[in-house]
């Protein structure tokens, strides 16, 4: 009791002195209060036969019954392996992508080409995938697509690319790499931005090349930053990108072996059924599944590097 009247005294100290501070991180503390942490016992719905005119807790309970249509088919080994590979690509191609180009950018010293080039990297980010959908239809399209034009201009075979299972992975990959990079660059740029310019200089009067500062300065500060982020994407690393996947591939049957994921997959099975309680169970299972992993992740980072874990 006594110490957690410390505790309580401390913090009313730290607040007393910095609470300007306290006001600043204040309405981020609102919005997840009320957009995270009132809606939890939500997660009651994937248990229950929902019924909206008797509410969450009026509804009769059903145990793990929403659950089932996942295992009925037996595709959720398939759809869960495609969903975390596809996902375990993205965030370390991405992180790579990202971080060259951050690095490339700021070694740029003209200061119009650089906002250029932020502008114009960053602008795929804000491009929507129904519009990205369409391009890839008139780029891979079997009769009238970009490339079949070519290829057939050129005497070559065209080619069916909405019949070949293996090629969409790699389209699939390249168009979220090509959406993401912008907006990830961002976040090292600021990184970079905040490394002491004192170190770069004392190691130009040490003689180091432009790539050796690179190499030995910026790539070791960028450490604890692409570590928070890698950490951060496994929790979602069950979500698969559903406007993505669903514009590029849409209803084609032949494509799901290698490109259906449990968005996707949850997406056909229950649309038109307005299931909210089957929807919850598997937001459920994405969100379990997610926290586990993080967790997990987590402790292995604190046992190997303590100051770059979460917690």
């Amino acid at each position: 009791m006594k110490s957690i009247k410390l505790h309580w005294n401390h913090f009313v100290h730290e607040v007393r002195k910095k609470y300007i501070l306290f006001l600043m991180v204040l309405p981020v503390l609102i919005y997840f209060f009320i957009f995270a942490y009132i809606p939890m016992p939500g997660a009651y719905i994937a248990f229950v036969d929902y019924n909206i005119g008797k509410g969450i807790f009026g509804s009769a309970f059903v145990g793990l019954k929403n659950f089932e249509f996942l295992f009925r088919t037996g595709d959720l080994l398939r759809i869960t392996k495609n969903t975390i590979l596809y996902n375990l690509v993205f965030l370390i191609l991405g992180n790579a992508f990202q971080i060259v180009f951050a690095v490339m950018i700021s070694e740029v010293g003209n200061k119009w080409f650089k906002k250029i080039s932020q502008s114009i990297i960053l602008l795929p980010y804000f491009i929507s995938m129904v519009i990205v959908g369409f391009f890839s239809y008139n780029l891979f399209n079997y009769d009238y697509g970009f490339i079949n034009t070519i290829l057939a201009g050129l005497g070559f075979p065209k080619h069916e690319f909405y019949s070949d299972q293996g090629i969409w992975k790699y389209i699939i990959v390249f168009f979220k790499i090509w959406s993401g990079t912008g907006y990830g660059m961002i976040i090292y740029l600021a990184s970079i931005a905040g490394i002491e310019q004192d170190i770069y200089e004392a190691a130009s009067l040490d003689g180091a090349s432009p790539m050796q500062k690179i190499r030995y300065i910026t790539f070791p500060m960028l450490k604890p930053t692409m570590i928070l982020l890698i950490l951060f994407g496994l929790g979602g690393i069950l979500k698969g990108s559903f406007d993505l996947f669903y514009n590029l591939i849409g209803t084609n049957s032949v494509l799901y072996p290698q490109t259906d994921v449990i968005d996707t997959f949850v997406f056909r099975s229950l649309v038109g059924q307005f299931n909210f309680s089957q929807g919850a169970a598997v937001g459920f299972y994405q969100s379990v599944f997610g926290l586990v992993l993080v967790l997990t992740v987590n402790a292995i980072v604190k046992k190997i590097e303590p100051d770059s874990a979460l917690f």
